[in-house]
């Protein structure tokens, strides 16, 4: 029989609930709500008349369950139906061949629909899709209320399907939160993490993405005590140590080496919601392929910091494990800097090297460095003739002088074995040998990418999916998209800066950490140079910068190049700005304002004593804006004539500002009001009303 009932809802996770037209039904005993609960399970599948008294009493019902079954059907057919009459059975609930059928679509049931959401989620996964992922889980998590599935429904069918259910449940609460982790909101899952956490005191795996959840906010100790609270509880009920991966998490963490991205893998996870840079993650899978194939080669990956480095690594090799071939990575840590051997893949560690490099690190001391690369490669060699071998080294601008020598000396393994070498690296800092290596490393066939910013679509992309606001206006992402100018840790920043109302000018602390930390590395005359800029604003000659610094132009150029180098500034002509404006917004805002006002006061008085442009004076006088003293009135009022000529909308504004302060004196007042009517008078603001002989101001 065709099913016809559209208005249905039935809601199965949680207590039975059922609605027609919108309005609820009575399904009545708890036997009659499992029978009916069996068959909503499987909406428009006749079940058997056994299968049902199996799902209600189990593998030894009492003799009386079959015309039980019987009256329940007819007392819920009765309920579905109300109109229906007597002498028919109805197009709802309806038997045949010793079967009954509920007449419901998949649509009509939240299970149904729970499950369909999931479907998707895994489809989207298996596509490399993390947002549509995310929206899937949303979904599917969405269809769930406070308390169990069935709950109160009796019968093992019942029972059973609880447990599928609930671990369904978990499974994609836990998939969620790694999701959520992936896009930086790690604070917006804690929560319900630690709720689930204490339900299901045993649970491993969703200890570990709360501990993980709870280490990217920096609340270690939280984690730390999660971890010992579940191992007592596992060697107390069952004499066991908790997993390998939970165990790790909970290594790195007491080892205050939090790396969410890299614990329990040795292929980094992929970041959620990964778009754009095609080309390049094309050629990382073809070199990934090609060594699957026993070809070798090295590609090396340059860009700022916040590009997206290893996010690409992370998705463009993301095959090797897949293909058979044998994974090192290594990351770098600027703490690490100039630690022996401290950036080698942690795959060098193995078998014969495993001596020589425990010594090394345990010791601080240095063996001859021939005999450390003669080890390494004669070890790489032997496990190449197993299989083939991908070496990474991410964040290399960290690596100390002998990985940069064994990294180097691996190279002419490649042009004759199945090895691979990967490296990514910032544009600074920048040492002795490695400068030998970039400049040697393409002469042995290294492929060099330098890794530019993200377009504006992806990036606007970007900005919705992590937003996950339809109505966040376009203008907004516009402004977003502006400020981190194709950087996508700094749009990720600013996208949680937004989230809690706040904008660069007054950004999250994460924000500020994030842009602090990127320019640590430079040297302290760059930075100082980079806060002048900050200061000054966008495109403002070298010659300004001298004046706010109180240095001599020659001497500003080697901050000025460093800058330039390592990607935080650009040339515009012969003038400098910020390659992304949400830095200088960061460094502008940490500038107290008194101490802003009182350099804008100093350096417009430095730019007038050294001749510069009366429009540059005002705008630094606007900039404070810089309270009205002795020297800003005598200079006002020598060349307010000469300023609204040459530049009459700085004119009249910094003209405003100077007649409504009460520390003017009078007879300046009465000189600088009539420029500035003057002034308005020729922008066409200003204008005498016939009648009465008045002048009146257009606003």
């Amino acid at each position: 029989m065709t099913a016809v009932r559209t208005s249905f809802e039935v809601s199965l996770l949680g207590t039975l609930r059922v609605t027609r037209g919108g309005r609820e039904l009575a399904l009545g005993s708890a036997r009659r709500q499992a029978v009916f609960a069996a068959l909503a399970l499987e909406p428009g599948r006749a079940v058997l008349r056994e299968e049902l008294i199996a799902a209600v009493w189990g593998d030894e019902p009492p003799a009386s369950a079959m015309g039980n079954l019987y009256t329940y059907v007819s007392a819920l057919r009765r309920v579905l139906e109300p109109d229906r009459d007597r002498w028919t059975s109805g197009d709802v609930l309806t038997s045949r061949g010793g079967s009954y059928r509920l007449h419901l679509s998949p649509e009509d049931v939240d299970v149904s629909r729970f499950e369909r959401m999931r479907e998707q989620s895994r489809a989207a996964r298996a596509a490399g899709d993390a947002v549509g992922e995310l929206a899937a889980l949303d979904a599917a998590l969405a269809e769930w209320g406070d308390g169990e599935p069935l709950a109160g429904i009796p019968g093992p069918h019942a029972e059973n399907q609880r447990v599928r259910l609930g671990e369904l449940h978990l499974t994609s609460v836990e998939r969620r939160a790694e999701l959520m982790l992936g896009f930086g909101r790690a604070a917006e899952v804690t929560g319900d993490l630690l709720v689930l956490a204490g339900r299901h005191p045993m649970r491993e795996s969703l200890y570990a993405v709360t501990m993980l959840a709870l280490a990217a906010q920096d609340r270690v100790d939280e984690a730390i005590a999660l971890y010992t609270a579940l191992r007592e509880r596992l060697v107390e009920e069952s004499g066991t140590e908790p997993d390998a991966a939970v165990r790790q998490i909970h290594a790195q963490l007491v080892g205050d080496a939090i790396r969410p991205a890299t614990i329990t893998s040795t292929l980094p996870r992929r970041h959620a919601g990964f778009r754009g840079r095609t080309a390049t993650v094309t050629r990382l899978r073809q070199a990934v392929a090609g060594l699957a194939e026993g070809h070798g080669g090295s590609i090396w990956i340059s860009g700022e910091a916040g590009i997206g480095k290893s996010a690409l690594l992370a998705e463009g090799l993301r095959d090797a494990a897949v293909l058979g071939v044998q994974v090192g990575w290594g990351v770098g840590e600027e703490s690490d800097r100039g630690k022996p051997l401290n950036l080698l893949p942690e795959y060098l560690s193995h078998g014969p090297a495993n001596d020589l490099l425990d010594a090394v690190r345990a010791t601080g001391a240095t063996p001859p460095t021939m005999a450390v690369i003669d080890i390494i490669q004669a070890f790489v060699i032997t496990q190449c003739a197993e299989g083939p071998v991908l070496l990474v080294m991410d964040d290399m601008q960290w690596a100390d002088d002998m990985s940069l020598l064994v990294w180097h000396a691996l190279h002419q393994l490649t042009g004759r074995l199945p090895l691979l070498l990967v490296s990514a690296s910032r544009p600074l800092p920048f040492g002795y040998e490695m400068r030998l290596l970039r400049r040697a490393l393409p002469r042995n066939g290294t492929t060099l990418i330098d890794l530019g910013p993200l377009d504006d679509p992806t990036a606007t992309a970007l900005v919705r999916a992590w937003t996950r606001r339809p109505d966040i206006e376009p203008p907004t992402v516009r402004s977003l998209v502006a400020a981190a100018a194709g950087n996508p840790f700094y749009l990720l920043h600013l996208v949680r800066t937004e989230r809690q109302g706040l904008t660069a000018d007054t950004p999250a602390t994460e924000l500020v950490e994030a842009v602090s930390r990127h320019l640590r590395p430079l040297s302290d005359d760059t930075r100082q140079l980079l806060r002048a800029i900050a200061f000054l604003g966008n495109n403002h000659l070298v010659t300004d910068l001298s004046a706010v610094t109180g240095r001599p132009v020659p001497a500003l150029v080697t901050a000025v190049e460093e800058a330039l180098a390592a990607g935080v500034l650009v040339e515009d002509g012969r003038r400098l700005r910020f390659r992304h404006p949400v830095v200088r917004q960061v460094l502008h805002g940490a500038i107290p304002t008194a101490l802003r006002v009182t350099m804008h006061r100093q350096l417009a008085q430095r730019i007038a004593e050294s001749d510069g442009a009366p429009s540059r004076v005002a705008g630094q006088l606007l900039a404070g804006p810089v309270p009205i003293d002795a020297w800003v009135e005598r200079w006002l009022t020598t060349h307010a004539e000469q300023l609204t000529s040459t530049a009459p909308a700085s004119a009249i504004a910094v003209l405003r500002h100077a007649v409504s302060s009460p520390a003017l004196s009078e007879p300046a007042r009465a000189l600088l009001t009539t420029h500035l009517a003057q002034g308005l008078f020729r922008a066409g603001l200003f204008f005498e009303t016939e009648a009465s002989g008045e002048f009146s101001v257009i606003r």
